[in-house]
């Protein structure tokens, strides 16, 4: 059995998971919706879900008894999205990849074991892969997962590998070995693709940026259908990226990897 830990509370790591359920249905939900979704007592999650309602973080329709999210938790995120010098340069990178690329760019950070949407620029095409801010990404799986996931630490990886190597389409990495083997590639040369690995329709090419300690928490991604994106079309558009993913992290003190 698990050790459970002493400095952790096991009701407010619940009400997190209500929270949670709440935040990623598409629609309203009702308090069974929800305790299906968490694996908790119908009555429990009754009151955590009235607590996040009078906390203002969850709002309760009156007549459907429903519940969606509320807006107060856009203040929590103010400070960690707010304007600074940091998050202007990465827009004007991706703003440049995009204008000469014509494709959508995103801009993605580590976040736990997996990767977060957090900027993005849309491009010119009219058939592309629509990813939104806020999306989470599989590290063992996508092109921004691996070129983050190639740059941390042997632990790290591991922790990645234990928690399973989920398989999403055709190509997926689902042995440790050949991950491991992918990753030495990717930190190789310095650039990621995602080749039928998430899904069958599309493949991507992601690059890392450098922060001042030489690690990667961050990087910069290109996706797209496999009916555009072959890989003679990923190799073109991995020079562009890690041209200016090179310029970014050296902007923001850090050391790429040497070309």
């Amino acid at each position: 059995m698990e050790k459970q830990n002493l400095n952790t509370s096991t009701t407010a790591l619940k009400a997190l998971r209500v929270l949670e359920a709440v935040a990623y249905a598409s629609t309203s939900v009702s308090t069974s919706d929800v305790a299906d979704s968490v694996d908790m007592d119908k009555a429990a999650v009754y009151r955590m879900l009235i607590t996040l309602v009078n906390a203002g973080y969850v709002l309760r329709d009156e007549n459907s008894k429903r519940y969606r999210l509320g807006y107060k938790v856009v203040s929590l995120s103010r400070n960690l999205l707010a304007e600074n010098k940091i998050s202007r340069l990465v827009r004007h990178t991706i703003e440049e990849i995009s204008t000469e690329t014509g494709e959508t760019v995103h801009y993605s950070v580590l976040d736990g074991n997996e990767t977060v949407l957090v900027q993005k620029v849309k491009g010119n095409q009219l058939i592309a892969v629509d990813f939104q801010i806020g999306d989470r990404a599989r590290m063992h799986c996508t092109a921004i997962g691996k070129v983050m996931l190639a740059y941390q630490d042997d632990r790290f990886i591991e922790s990645i590998i234990d928690a399973g190597l989920q398989k999403f389409a055709s190509k997926t990495f689902t042995h440790p070995d050949e991950l491991k083997k992918e990753l030495r590639r990717v930190r190789s040369e310095g650039y990621a693709i995602d080749d039928h690995e998430l899904s069958d329709d599309m493949r991507c090419v992601a690059a890392p940026i450098f922060e001042g300690s030489g690690s990667v928490r961050s990087g910069i991604s290109i996706s797209g259908p496999d009916s555009r994106f072959d890989m003679t079309k990923l190799l073109e558009l991995k020079i562009p990226m890690m041209k200016s993913a090179k310029k970014l992290s050296e902007q923001i003190g850090g050391s790429p990897w040497s070309q």
